[in-house]
């Protein structure tokens, strides 16, 4: 058994060890602005045969953390249900919840472990508690999808009447405050919001702060998604001012698929049912409003290593990277009257991920058909989005690994495409 005790105090270790460093606080030292980018990208396995600028699906795992991974599967799946029931499945999850909790700036008990921001998110919409026959509830057209869905079934099971707001595609910060703000006026019983910080359809950053204070001088509460965000902007949730919100860790904080996080501000917990939840806990324990059934525990085991790497590099100093790569294409295509930019360039208002639209391609068939163009003939590979006002359009996505160069392919591609 010595074996089997070594690497039960490496993998619970790990995750101690990472919560003490960053529960210290400012502990350790900012990453240096001067990040070797190219030595960064080489720590990423990726393939040689295609340009891949479609990472705000998933994001790829770097070396450190997809080894760290391999390893988490070999010794799971050596020690199986004896690692899982004994070890991992109250004090690893615990821990877990610790180290989040550093990392997000809340209470480890407002945190519960999910698969995804989509499962979190589900759970917050779906058991939300507070509607009344005739009560409104509220989202946009650039939310994700199966988040509307969610809304709507809400409503349709509580009552209530769905109001959607409209964004245009030319917008800014202060016009999309405006917006919400007459949404909000025109639909007074309005008492659910869905917000979506960063939309995965154009990139642009919604001012969720602003909106959240003009919701809650409404008496309006807010689900947050936050998918695209954490991880990719720099923020602790308390500063969004948001009681319920989903996250998932594999976008831009580089963990493996299916892991995620709910968040509820402990004042708001018994506003969120436990419809399909864990009565194995307390109903004043969040955990008891998520069931996930058996997760992928050698993923959950990886998060110490993908937020080590994540702090290593530094939020900010990703969130800037990723933003220069981003303007290095966009700004050899803004003003070309063929192209459309839907994403703004103002400050603030984007991250990694731009939309574009070739003039007169609106429908979703025809983004299809010059995402296959792309990929087919080019090696580039992106996606097409339905949703905006204007009509579909293709989503642009850099990641870690991305070289000017490619972004240089792609600018060379679309103009010849226009």
């Amino acid at each position: 058994m010595d074996g089997f005790q070594a690497g039960r105090r490496k993998l619970l270790g790990a995750a101690v060890g990472m919560t003490a460093l960053t529960a210290a606080g400012a502990s350790r030292a900012a990453p240096a602005s001067g990040a070797d980018w190219d030595a960064i990208a080489q720590s990423y396995d990726i393939a040689g045969d295609f340009v891949n600028l479609e990472n705000a699906y998933y994001g790829i795992m770097a070396r450190p953390v997809a080894e760290d991974f391999k390893r988490n599967i070999d010794y799971l799946n050596r020690y199986n249900s004896y690692h899982l029931r004994r070890q991992f499945d109250r004090a690893g999850m615990d821990q877990l919840r610790t180290l989040l909790a550093a990392h997000t700036g809340v209470a480890p008990e407002e945190l519960a472990i999910t698969r995804g921001a989509t499962e979190s998110l589900q759970n917050l919409i779906c058991n939300y508690k507070l509607l009344k026959r005739g009560d409104s509830i509220m989202y946009a057209n650039l939310d994700y999808d199966a988040m509307q869905y969610a809304m709507n079934d809400l409503a349709q099971r509580s009552g209530a009447k769905v109001a959607v707001v409209q964004l245009p595609d030319q917008l800014n910060r202060q016009a999309a405050v405006d917006t919400y703000d007459k949404a909000l006026r025109a639909n007074p019983r309005t008492r659910l919001l869905l917000l979506t910080h960063i939309n995965h359809r154009t990139g642009f950053v919604l001012p969720v702060v602003e909106i959240i204070k003009l919701a809650k001088a409404r008496g309006v509460d807010v689900i947050l998604d936050v998918a695209q965000s954490w991880g990719q902007l720099d923020y602790k949730l308390p500063d969004l001012g948001a009681d319920f919100i989903g996250a998932n860790l594999h976008k831009w904080v580089g963990a493996p698929l299916g892991t995620g996080f709910l968040y509820i501000r402990k004042e708001r917990l018994a506003d969120i049912g436990i419809e399909r939840g864990d009565e194995d806990y307390a109903v004043t324990d969040i955990r008891s409003r998520v069931h996930s059934g058996t997760v992928n525990a050698a993923a959950l085991m990886t998060i110490p290593a993908a937020l080590k790497l994540h702090d290593d590099i530094g939020v900010a100093n990703r969130g800037r990277r990723l933003r220069a790569l981003r303007d290095h294409w966009v700004s050899q295509l803004r003003g070309h009257d063929g192209v459309q930019i839907l994403t703004p360039d103002e400050e603030g208002s984007y991250g990694a991920v731009t939309s574009f639209r070739l003039k007169g391609h609106t429908s979703f068939e025809q983004n299809v058909a010059l995402v296959n163009r792309l990929v087919e003939q080019y090696r580039i590979f992106t996606v097409a989005r339905k949703g905006p006002a204007g009509g579909a359009c293709i989503r642009v996505t850099p990641g870690l690994f991305t070289r000017t160069a490619d972004l240089d392919q792609l600018v060379a591609a679309i103009r010849n495409l226009a």
